[in-house]
C-alpha cells in the first residue's frame, strides 16, 4: 500500500495567546461597525440596553461567520510555515 506524498499537518488547537489574538481581530472590528450603523439609532436608549442590543447581534456574527474564517485562515498559515523550507 502506497502513502501519499502529500503531507497534512495537524495544526492543534489555538494556544491561550493566539485565541486572545483572534478573539481581538473578530470582536473588534465587528463592534466598531456594529457602532458605526446603528449608533444613530441607539444613542437613546442607555448604555446598558444598548450594550445587551450590540451584544446580542455581535456574539452570533462573531461566533458563526468570523472565528471561523480565523481559525481557517490561522490553520492555513501554519501549514504554509510548516511546509516552507
Amino acid at each position: 500500500m502506497a502513502i501519499s506524498s502529500s503531507k497534512t499537518t495537524a495544526t492543534g488547537p489555538p494556544t491561550q495567546h493566539q485565541m486572545a489574538v483572534m478573539i481581538w481581530l473578530a470582536v473588534f472590528p465587528t463592534l466598531t461597525v456594529l457602532n458605526l450603523t446603528l449608533g444613530n439609532r441607539l444613542h437613546t436608549l442607555s448604555p446598558v440596553v444598548r450594550t445587551f442590543v450590540l451584544v446580542t447581534i455581535a456574539v452570533p456574527i462573531v461566533s458563526y461567520a468570523v472565528m471561523p474564517q480565523l481559525h481557517r485562515l490561522r490553520r492555513l498559515f501554519l501549514t504554509h510555515l510548516a511546509s516552507s523550507p
